[in-house]
């Protein structure tokens, strides 16, 4: 398999440092606010990269981060007039929440910064000690210059960095261009003892201290968005690196961004779509494809069109799972597509497109009375790994909103299966005795309880819309 490894800007060979296991760390949120839509592509991306190394067997541990103190939370906390801890913790529940109607499972380990001051403590120390770092004032700054390969995930020279590189007024750095390992305590703000005075860590730390705790020194893959290449991931690498000798992590992988207007979506500038609505209005598969239509690497415009023609898209996918019946042993054809597409820098767009030929085909089998089975499994394991999984029918129970459509038309039954057979039966009976006004009602009522009707030359379908 081969990884762009943003370390190099080159395509690689993928191989991990032990046989059978993915060692991965991406950058969770920094919780200052609720998720955008910008941020819904990098987690629905990394969840992808974990679903396919599960599926192809691997042993994955996958850590992402809560950054719950910087600069904004606390500001944000300030002005609102409650404590930072109390504003991070209500905006990592919305994080989850809006995770969980993306359908995006929670990490193996999600580490919290301030969870982690003594590992961030020592890892300081230790870059203290063997003077990578110095203390000045309260703070602790990395010696950026002491780091003779500082500069090469982003593939930028010190020496041009330094211009237009200033000492703000009160930093007692020996460079402009060093950073802040410790930030001395400020009034007002939340501290924590150190050797150095009471403070709080800087931002790049905290990913470092918490990679190691969870997967050692040196793993596999280091993840998150392209805005974060520099200077946070530079900064990683380099105090990491400083620190314990050895190579931080062997593949860095970074999403490109999701624009709006030409410009990213971005907290700072308020320029942003709030992934609670968006996962609020579309169905979380149709969101899904939406984001892996694109390259993960491409940048991405945001825009109605392109949304709604992914829930046309989902729909059309879900309409053939739907008519395609049991599962069998997956069409080797189809799935050495989609596995070869995959492992060339996870080629999403050329692996759906191999599921929309699979789908074009199915439906031209079906329609000639053919079985389609193992079309249908190699469906299921592409759905599975991205976020389309159809939604199971015939043993669930019934959803509140679906019983109160059932329930206002006399209509019962034990499983989704069984309501559904009865509001159509109840619809068509509506339509032969042409009360339309019946009829359009309990189509538009299940259209507020989520699902579509289809009325066909076979009969009518449904699906959760």
């Amino acid at each position: 398999m081969y990884i762009h490894n943003s370390l190099g800007r080159t395509k690689q060979e993928f191989v991990t440092r032990e046989p059978g296991r993915v060692a991965m760390y991406v950058c969770g949120p920094t919780v200052q606010a609720e998720p955008h839509l910008g941020h819904g592509r990098a987690f629905v991306v990394f969840e992808m990269v974990r679903r396919w190394f599960t599926w192809r067997g691997f042993d994955v541990t996958y850590v992402r981060n809560i950054t719950d103190i910087d600069d904004k939370i606390i500001r944000i906390a300030q002005e609102r007039g409650v404590p930072f801890d109390v504003h991070a913790r209500e905006m990592t529940a919305s994080f989850h929440e809006t995770m969980d109607a993306l359908g995006v499972s929670a990490p193996d380990v999600e580490p919290w910064a301030t969870d982690h001051i003594p590992q961030i403590l020592d890892l300081i120390g230790e870059l203290v000690a063997n003077e990578h770092a110095y203390a000045a004032g309260g703070d602790v700054y990395f010696r950026v210059r002491s780091h003779a390969t500082y500069g090469q995930l982003s593939g930028r020279n010190v020496d041009d960095l330094l211009v237009g590189a200033r000492i703000e007024p009160g930093e007692a750095k020996e460079d402009p261009l060093d950073f802040a390992l410790w930030k001395a305590a400020k009034e007002g703000e939340p501290s924590w003892p150190s050797p150095w005075g009471d403070g709080r860590p800087g931002w790049h730390i905290e990913c470092s201290a918490m990679a190691r705790e969870y997967l050692g020194e040196a793993f596999d893959i280091h993840g998150g968005g392209s805005d974060l290449t520099f200077p946070h991931h530079e900064n990683e690498i380099a105090q990491s690196e400083a620190a314990t000798g050895v190579d931080f992590a062997n593949t860095w992988m970074h999403n490109g961004m999701l624009n709006l207007g030409g410009e990213k979506m971005s907290k700072s500038t308020g320029h942003v779509i709030s992934l609670r609505e968006a996962a609020a209005t579309y169905p979380a598969e149709a969101l899904w494809l939406f984001y892996l239509r694109a390259h993960y690497r491409s940048s991405l415009e945001y825009s109605l069109d392109l949304l709604d023609e992914a829930v046309a898209a989902q729909a059309r996918l879900a309409a053939f799972r739907r008519r395609a019946g049991e599962a069998r042993e997956p069409d080797e054809v189809y799935l050495a597509r989609f596995v070869g597409a995959m492992e060339d820098d996870f080629n999403t767009p050329l692996a759906i497109g191999a599921l929309f030929d699979l789908v074009r085909e199915g439906n031209t089998r079906l329609d000639a009375g053919e079985d389609v089975g193992d079309l249908a499994a190699t469906f299921d394991v592409i759905a599975g790994i991205f976020g389309l999984v159809p939604v199971e029918r015939g043993t669930g129970g019934v959803p509140e909103e679906l019983r109160a459509v059932a329930d206002g038309l006399g209509v019962t039954g034990a499983t989704v299966d069984e309501v559904m057979a009865g509001l159509i039966a109840s619809r068509a009976a509506a339509r032969a005795e042409r009360d339309w006004a019946a009829a359009d009602a309990i189509r538009d009522g299940l259209a507020g309880a989520g699902i579509t009707l289809e009325d066909t030359p076979d009969g009518v379908r449904w699906y959760r819309s």
